[in-house]
């Protein structure tokens, strides 16, 4: 099976090209803080997902759990984003259910790992 076709990480891939998408929606002011920080997590969370797929089973729970982290922070930018109007309501409500299936989905590789 080829990495790219993890269901967690086609989650992940569509989320960010959601999230890309609103990118010209976002106020300028807030386009190269908070936003930009947004998108550097929805990328880290893309790589630890990619890079925690490849490795041994030994090496892969510190990985996801600090995917895991970045995910968590990428939930209160987001929410953030909503609380000072740089994204409206309806695309939070979007993201933030995407968000959510990504940590379920985050949450079960975890403890699969774990109790291998």
């Amino acid at each position: 099976m080829n990495d790219l076709d993890i269901p967690i990480f086609k989650k992940s891939y569509d989320l960010y090209k959601e999230f890309y998408a609103l990118r010209l929606a976002v106020p300028k002011q807030d386009r190269y803080t908070l936003w930009q920080k947004c998108e550097s997590l929805l990328i880290e969370v893309l790589e630890g997902i990619l890079f925690a797929s490849q490795q041994s089973k030994s090496e892969k729970l510190p990985t996801l759990e600090k995917t895991s982290v970045k995910l968590n922070f990428l939930r209160v930018c987001i929410r953030l984003m909503k609380d000072i109007k740089a994204i409206d309501a309806k695309k939070y409500i979007i993201i933030e259910a995407n968000l959510d299936e990504i940590g379920r989905m985050l949450g079960g590789w975890i403890k699969s790992t774990r109790e291998r």
